[in-house]
């Protein structure tokens, strides 16, 4: 269908505005009724946590995500695991095993400091497509806004094609505050000096994914988006729901005033 005027959306094999869900053990046969009605609207695919490493069928649903142009690949907790074990050579095996080709860097558990998580950048990055992660699921460990700047600069120039920010399924860490609310100058902030095309927000509840449409637009890359909201968010993104009822009139601003001064 094609005769309202909504917000425009990209298409295909997006490089931005991203759906990026998390897959907290889906059984197969389930996925594939989902990615069959709702694929196209799924870019990203984690495996939670560390699940991938006890998941039943793991390569079968692997290579659904990817018959789908979905791009799966691991939460960070298992890297972590696997760096804090000293395992990060098998672990970069057990992935080119599976045929996954994207791997996500974080020290959201582990405190790695950033000088070896970019020499690690910096040796995987020819065979790997790298997301990095920022911030602490340590709700008492905060970050300064300097900081944040620092560290995903840093780590974009590195060669990850991706940084997310630090939210958690739960949203109460990272980007958020204890109590769910996000913190807006932070974001504002990062959307001002970075190229919001190459941020993913960890937006797990509605309530998060409606302030990151009303604040960068309709194209903004929002992961830990669970399955079933899918269709949900892409009714937000598209002005088909109350709150974002009036977002084809803000557009235009919303593009113009997340891409100004960001650094490429």
């Amino acid at each position: 269908m094609d005769f309202l005027t909504l917000p425009e959306r990209t298409t295909g094999i997006r490089t931005y505005g991203l759906t990026s869900v998390i897959d907290f053990g889906t059984p197969l046969g389930e996925l594939k009724n989902i990615v069959s009605d709702f694929g196209d609207m799924i870019d990203i695919a984690k495996l939670g946590i560390g699940s991938a490493y006890v998941t039943p069928n793991l390569r079968e649903k692997v290579k659904l995500y990817q018959e789908y142009q979905i791009k799966p690949y691991c939460g960070g907790t298992l890297f972590e695991k696997c760096y804090y074990q000293n395992k990060v050579p098998e672990y970069l095996s057990f992935l080119q095993d599976l045929g996954i080709e994207w791997i996500e860097i974080s020290n959201g558990t582990v405190d790695i400091p950033i000088w070896e998580r970019l020499h690690l950048i910096s040796q995987i990055k020819d065979d790997f497509h790298v997301i990095a992660e920022v911030g602490s699921k340590d709700v008492n460990n905060q970050m300064t806004i300097c900081e944040w700047k620092e560290e995903m600069n840093l780590l974009l120039h590195a060669g990850c094609e991706y940084v997310i920010t630090e939210g958690r399924d739960s949203g109460t860490s990272g980007i958020y505050e204890k109590c769910g609310d996000v913190k807006s100058d932070l974001i504002q902030e990062l959307c001002k000096e970075l190229d919001y095309k190459r941020i993913i927000f960890e937006a797990p509840s509605t309530k998060h994914q409606m302030y990151f449409i009303k604040e960068v637009g309709p194209n903004v890359n929002l992961g830990n988006v669970k399955l079933h909201d899918v269709l949900v968010l892409e009714s937000q993104r598209r002005g088909l729901r109350s709150e974002t009822f009036f977002m084809e009139d803000k557009d235009d601003y919303y593009l113009n005033t997340a891409s100004s001064n960001r650094v490429e």
